[in-house]
């Protein structure tokens, strides 16, 4: 197996994509909206409850690039295939239906000898502007694909604020959540076959790294700025180890003048995403929708 250095700079062809409230309410419930409490985020799980306007969760940006998964980058094992890190940026609140030009560009090629970083950049852009909606960069690792010659790429440290977290929300997500959140377009049977999860060196299958990624945006929106979408600005982090569907979860925030950073634990302590991020618009700066 190889990978093809010479792929980084390659752009996918633009592929036109649409979403409806249906796709967008499915997202929100698929990271858990309305999972504790049905009334309690109905701006995310409803579009036609009185005085309450849809919202998206800027998450869900994810989603509408998400497209055939990785381009041509030459040949690797698809069960070692590990969704790394992840960012997301938006332009604004992202609308509850509409429709995007996307795009996917191959950025980096780290050679970790024996495995491998892939690093890509989504845009979604407006088609009648070409004005930018969203723009993501997803990191995958590719266990076993290394050793084609390549730059190991930056050494990155990160380590959590030396004092005591100003945020620690517990939540859980269900047995079945894999399987639901797979209807919103990620149908990775590491995440619902045994026998693939099994080849991957999983007990069982696991649960994808975005949904506790969503899960984890919109416990902090809520928890910095009362749930307000237009406060977003950009979220990052890094996916430590799989969790499991059903996993009992803790959120660990730090607070700070432009967002928090943040992550994700199970209820033993072991980190799941760590290295996380969250930058808001100040209330001032705050877009409208």
């Amino acid at each position: 197996m190889a990978l093809d250095p010479s792929r980084v700079g390659l752009v996918t062809e633009t592929q036109r994509v649409r979403w409806s409230t249906t796709e967008s309410l499915l997202y929100a419930l698929a990271v858990g909206a309305g999972q504790s409490d049905t009334l309690a985020e109905l701006s995310l799980t409803t579009e036609n409850t009185a005085g309450v306007a849809q919202e998206v969760l800027p998450s869900f940006a994810v989603v509408l690039g998400f497209g055939r998964g990785l381009p041509d980058i030459g040949v690797y094992d698809p069960t070692r295939a590990v969704h790394a890190e992840q960012s997301i940026e938006v332009a604004a609140p992202l609308t509850p239906e509409g429709e995007a030009d996307v795009s996917t560009t191959v950025t980096e090629m780290w050679d970790k000898d024996p495995h491998a970083m892939v690093w890509t950049e989504t845009e979604l852009r407006e088609p009648s502007t070409e004005r930018i909606i969203a723009r993501t960069r997803t990191g995958a690792f590719l266990g076993g694909a290394g050793g084609f010659g390549g730059e190991r790429g930056p050494s990155t440290s990160w380590a959590t604020p030396d004092r005591a977290s100003d945020a620690d929300i517990a939540f859980a997500t269900r047995p079945d959540q894999a399987l639901l959140y797979r209807l919103t377009g990620d149908r990775n049977p590491l995440h619902s076959d045994p026998a693939f999860a099994a080849r991957g060196g999983f007990e069982r299958p696991i649960l994808h790294g975005m949904c506790t990624y969503g899960f984890a945006t919109r416990l902090l929106l809520a928890e910095l700025c009362g749930g307000s979408v237009a406060r977003f600005q950009r979220i990052s982090g890094r996916f430590a180890r799989p969790a499991y569907p059903g996993d009992p979860m803790r959120l660990r925030a730090w607070r700070d003048d432009e967002g928090a950073a943040f992550q994700v634990v199970t209820h033993d302590g072991e980190v799941v995403i760590d290295r996380g991020r969250l930058d808001l618009q100040t209330a001032e700066e705050s877009r409208d929708e």
